[in-house]
């Protein structure tokens, strides 16, 4: 559970989520306690002001402290605080809370004392200034703010917090909620995809992606998607290489069988005809096989090349000379169009002598009596570009993408008029990589086909 990928996705939600509020909520109690801070400074100032005008005004108009007691309870209900008078001696004249008039007060540290004039204090701009009072009338201890009164600072800064709290706590569980929908949502697309690969893996070749995703989901189900093409075909090509191996093989084998055991059954002479005809088949037998083999070195990469500077067109020449007397008993007109002054090229003269003997006996088995065979070649900047065209019967444009894999074959049939072992063009393709160029195919059906394979120049 804890190594999945949504409990992961769920843990990382989480904690953005819980550093941005925790972030946010810290900002928000910063900010909000300085404001309420200076909020209540002023509104002390203001409420001091008021009081000491209120008291002093009082004096002044009665002459005394007389009545000052119900003013003071008046004021201590109004500002949510205890309100202490005394004379100058500290004998309390008014109580807000009316329990200690006439006795020695002694004012415990949380109260702030306030001197009534001469003791200057800030002035208010709606309120008059008190005329000025060369001694003393007494002292004010105003109590610290009740936390239930709810126009005091610490009413406020605790209902801001509550409310930061709340706010938080809803804020997480709706991005909870919304994190496991989201999550869900995400992990759909990997779960069906882990689904199909497994399947994949065990071989159901016909899994598929249908997702509408157009971001990296989507872009990782079409890999998918084609993955699952090419092991198809891959798994397709399989089959067929080893029906088509299978084929190959039996056909040799069956008929060197059968010259052995009708020359073991007094049937048929070992004479030399006999012995020939035992001698092509084994001959064959070992081509393909060898040819199998050069084939799986070819694309292991562990094909040794001894290359060095060669000359393309003797090279070509000596290939085409090769064919010129099956060319004639068949009737196909055969030449060579070689460009001026060719560049030598770096390659390994008999693996190149190979791809030319290998597209040449292509070009045959696909011609007929009539038609023409030309073998061209011309320099393209540090390449030299190989071509062999032929006028024969062409190739459909659903099988080009498909002839240089092992064993493929354009006619499906089993004809050996039709070629060897369905092997030479996949190998001519593994020796042109190898030597570090490309080869290509231009047909078109009844027209003929262009087989075009590129070799670097060593200069």
């Amino acid at each position: 559970m804890i190594h999945s990928l949504r409990f992961r996705l769920l843990i990382a939600f989480l904690s953005v989520i819980l550093v941005t509020i925790g972030t946010v909520s810290l900002f928000i109690s910063l900010r909000t306690s300085g404001e309420i801070g200076r909020f209540e400074e002023r509104r002390e100032e203001a409420h001091f002001a008021r009081l000491l005008h209120s008291l002093t005004q009082h004096y002044f108009e009665q002459g005394d402290w007389t009545g000052i007691q119900t003013q003071v309870e008046e004021m201590g209900s109004l500002y949510g605080r205890r309100i202490v008078l005394t004379d100058k001696s500290g004998v309390v004249i008014a109580d807000s809370q009316g329990a200690l008039v006439g006795q020695t007060y002694q004012p415990p540290p949380s109260e702030k004392p306030l001197l009534l004039p001469p003791q200057p204090f800030p002035p208010h701009p709606f309120l008059p200034q008190p005329p000025t009072i060369t001694e003393s009338l007494g002292t004010i201890y105003i109590g610290p703010e009740s936390s239930t009164d709810p126009t005091s600072s610490l009413f406020l800064s605790h209902s801001i917090t509550q409310f930061v709290i709340w706010g938080c706590l809803i804020g997480g569980g709706v991005a909870l909620a919304l994190t496991l929908i989201l999550s869900r949502r995400i992990l759909y697309p990997i779960k069906a995809l882990t689904e199909a690969a497994r399947r994949l893996g065990q071989g159901d070749f016909s899994q598929r992606l249908e997702l509408k995703d157009k971001g990296e989901v989507g872009e990782l189900a079409r890999a998918f998607n084609s993955m699952a093409n090419d092991l198809e075909r891959a798994e397709q090509l399989r089959r067929n290489m080893v029906a088509d191996v299978a084929h190959e093989l039996r056909t040799p084998l069956s008929n060197i069988r059968g010259y052995l055991e009708a020359v073991n059954d007094g049937v048929m002479k070992p004479d030399a005809e006999s012995i020939q005809s035992l001698n092509e088949e084994a001959t064959r037998l070992a081509r393909l096989v060898d040819e199998l083999q050069e084939l799986s070195l070819a694309e292991a990469g562990e094909l040794k090349l001894i290359c060095q500077s060669e000359d393309i067109s003797k090279l070509i020449s000596q290939s085409v000379l090769a064919f010129q007397a099956q060319a004639a008993s068949k009737g196909v007109a055969l030449s060579v169009d070689l460009g001026d002054e060719l560049p030598s090229v770096n390659i390994d003269s008999q693996r190149i002598a190979q791809v030319l003997h290998n597209l040449l006996d292509n070009a045959m088995a696909h011609t007929d009596s009539g038609d023409s065979i030309n073998v061209s070649a011309i320099q393209k900047d540090n390449w030299v570009e190989v071509s062999v065209a032929d006028t024969g019967k062409g190739i459909p444009d659903e099988d080009l993408p498909n002839i240089f894999e092992r064993f493929y074959r354009v006619d499906k049939s089993r004809a050996r008029a039709t070629g060897g072992s369905g092997l030479g063009l996949t190998i001519a393709k593994r020796l042109v990589e190898a030597h570090g160029g490309s080869i290509e195919v231009q047909s078109e059906l009844g027209r003929g086909t262009r087989l075009t394979f590129t070799l670097p120049s060593s200069k």
